[in-house]
């Protein structure tokens, strides 16, 4: 069954471990919209460094925010999830250059919850080491920015449920 138009267009963010692939997965099946991992879109210089445990700079993220920003253009109208980690405030600008309506879900949790889902993720190329550049990196939400943040500290299901119930909350 197609998505409505001008079905939701989410970008489920968080540091690495906090199960944005998960959830944007069952959000998308939830939602009936495509979904899509931001992992997918690095270059493989990206995967390499990271994989080496050297955080990427704003240099390295320009181009792979950019091949994100495109997918949600091209998903706008029929709507779309996708998992980006989306840390700071200019990398969400940059993503809304693309599509302004863009909604962001922050999954949010403390050091000790990540680290315990990142060990428990072995052969992904973003080892743990690499979690306090992340938490250092995180600008959360801000007020004028479209946008909900939940605790990650809870099953996928029970995080969708939240997620479409606050949905419902904002269009009424």
């Amino acid at each position: 069954m197609p998505a409505a138009p001008f079905a939701p267009l989410v970008v489920v963010m968080g540091v690495s471990g906090s199960g944005k692939s998960s959830v944007g997965a069952a959000l998308s099946q939830r939602l009936r919209v495509p979904f899509a991992d931001a992992d997918d879109f690095h270059p493989p210089a990206n995967v390499k460094k990271m994989s080496a445990g050297i955080p990427l700079d704003d240099h390295d993220r320009h181009p792979w925010l950019e091949a994100i920003g495109e997918w949600l253009a091209e998903h706008d109208e029929r709507g779309g999830v996708i998992s980006c980690s989306a840390l700071k405030r200019g990398y969400r600008d940059q993503l809304r250059h693309h599509v302004r309506r863009v909604h962001f879900l922050h999954l949010d949790g403390t050091w000790e919850v990540i680290a315990a889902r990142q060990a428990s993720r072995p052969g992904h190329f973003m080892p743990a080491s690499l979690l306090a550049s992340q938490f250092t990196t995180l600008e959360p939400l801000a007020p004028d920015e479209h946008g909900v943040v939940i605790d990650v500290d809870q099953s996928v299901d029970d995080i969708v449920q939240q997620y479409v119930d606050q949905m419902v909350k904002e269009e009424k």
